[in-house]
């Protein structure tokens, strides 16, 4: 105890980077709680305000830093940028986003009620990281349960931010029996609320829909240095293919830019596109639906772009709407693009993004919610095309963050989506992490990862809504705000 006390920041540091063994690929969902219990202990302890910011800050430093090192792998290694100024740029992200759980402790000092300041302005930390600069929600804590935590089953109901309340309420708790304060008390709130979300997690919010599917998710495997190389793209094309006339499935799916050549949008008649032709004629002949992965063109804008291929006349467009920002579009341009120009060997970093109102595809006989790679850490706008859609299909490529923990991660933010709509999850990806994920959260099937490979399966679709589809963030927000206007009064009473 002395210890802590007097090397407050250092322990904090290693509780943040203990953090990260809660999720993917460790799945210890046990470890977020205890690590957020002792700092929110921590913060307790702390002799200011300001000194609890230090602490979050560190918090945040070991947290994000443990958690997305493999920035630096799509910077350095795969884009060509120097060690160094990788190194900074990752660095420099992680000390941002350590900002937040330094706010968090600060307010949560000047609350007067620390643990329940620590609670709630948590959460709304999260929330709030998950819209500015166009957000980055990576690792919000409650993605951590998913799926197998009795916590998980408040996604359906509130969503991931719902889940991380759960998480924050449970640490607090933790704090407050340690400390012998309303002990009896204390474990029966606890027991409480991790009874209730097992008793949500076995409602089945929503109902099978019409007949099971088959389908073939494609795994490339393609290498990420040579992937726009102009000298194998054709050599591409035919792999893919050649897949998806081996693939015995009535709905095949490719991943994201799986061609790596761009196709016109002005073009009357899409289907014969000299590209997605090949792909139109294995669809009319063997019946098949062919989701594929491109970057398309219009005038002079660009957009990643998924084409749903079927016996329809027409191909149907699902264009990315989410960019993601120094990646896939340039944020002050004009002060920062000589950093693309001169330092980096990044494609597709300037494209113009889709709709924000897409309708789902109608293919299969499924209607297919599409989005694609880091749109599926959006949960409120995946359910934009929610409740119509029957099945959600995500086409990523998470071959920029190497033999990293980034795809196991993102396929748990997948996870998540599942259990929040009640709806399975298609992950078809270059790499890895492929897979098919049930209503409930669970991966019913997957691949190694950098292997070439078709996996196989069967999917149900799902009709109805859950709760969180008609609310999304708003209920769980607005609760944390009018929580948080209570706790103000308070302090002022």
């Amino acid at each position: 105890m002395s210890w802590l006390k007097s090397h407050p920041q250092v322990t904090s540091l290693l509780l943040g980077a203990l953090c990260v063994f809660g999720f993917a690929p460790f799945y210890v969902f046990i470890i977020p709680i205890l690590s957020l219990a002792s700092l929110f202990y921590l913060w307790q302890l702390s002799a200011s305000a300001k000194q609890a910011a230090k602490i979050g800050f560190a918090f945040g430093l070991g947290f994000f830093i443990a958690g997305i090192y493999w920035i630096y792998i799509s910077l350095h290694d795969i884009g060509g940028m120097p060690f160094w100024m990788a190194g900074l740029a990752t660095f420099l992200l992680c000390a941002f986003l350590a900002l937040f759980p330094a706010i968090v402790g600060y307010l949560a000092k000047r609350s007067g009620y620390p643990l329940v300041g620590a609670t709630i302005l948590w959460v709304l930390s999260e929330w709030v990281r998950s819209w500015i600069f166009t957000g980055f929600p990576w690792l919000a804590v409650g993605y951590s349960q998913a799926p197998f935590s009795p916590l998980a089953g408040y996604a359906p109901l509130f969503g991931a931010f719902g889940v991380s309340l759960a998480v924050t309420v449970s640490a607090s708790l933790l704090v407050w029996i340690a400390q012998a304060k309303q002990h009896r008390q204390g474990i029966v709130g606890l027991l409480g609320i991790w009874l209730i979300g097992v008793v949500f997690s076995l409602i089945n919010w929503t109902t099978p829909a019409g007949e099971p599917t088959k389908v073939a998710l494609l795994q490339g495997n393609i290498a990420q240095d040579i992937k726009w190389d102009e000298s194998i793209a054709i050599q591409t094309v035919n792999q893919y293919l050649g897949m998806a006339k081996q693939a015995q499935a009535e709905l095949v799916v490719l991943p994201e830019t799986a061609l790596p050549l761009a196709i016109d949008l002005a073009q009357k008649d899409m289907a014969k596109d000299q590209l997605l032709a090949p792909f139109k004629n294995i669809a009319m002949q063997d019946h098949k639906a062919i989701l594929v992965g491109a970057v398309s063109q219009k005038a002079d804008a660009y957009f990643n772009t998924m084409f749903g291929i079927s016996n329809l006349d027409a191909v149907q467009t699902y264009h990315k709407s989410h960019l993601v920002p120094f990646g896939e579009f340039i944020p002050l341009k004009s002060l920062i693009g000589w950093i693309y120009r001169d330092w980096l060997n990044m494609p597709l970093s300037d494209l113009s993004r889709g709709g924000y109102a897409q309708k789902p595809m109608l293919m299969a006989g499924q209607k297919i919610a599409v989005n694609i790679c880091y749109e599926d850490v959006f949960g409120e706008e995946i359910i934009r095309q929610l409740p119509e859609a029957t099945l959600i299909v995500n086409a990523s490529n998470d071959a920029w963050y190497g033999r990293s923990n980034a795809a196991e991660q993102h396929l748990q933010f997948s996870q998540m989506r599942a259990l929040e709509t009640g709806r399975m999850v298609l992950r078809a990806t270059n790499t890895g992490a492929t897979a098919i994920i049930s209503s409930k959260g669970h991966v019913l099937a997957t691949v190694p990862q950098f292997t070439t490979v078709i996996l196989n399966g069967s999917v149900q679709g799902y009709a109805g809504s859950t709760p969180f589809i008609r609310w999304g963030n708003w209920a769980i927000i607005s609760l944390l705000f009018i929580a948080l206007i209570l706790l103000w009064a308070r302090k002022k009473k």
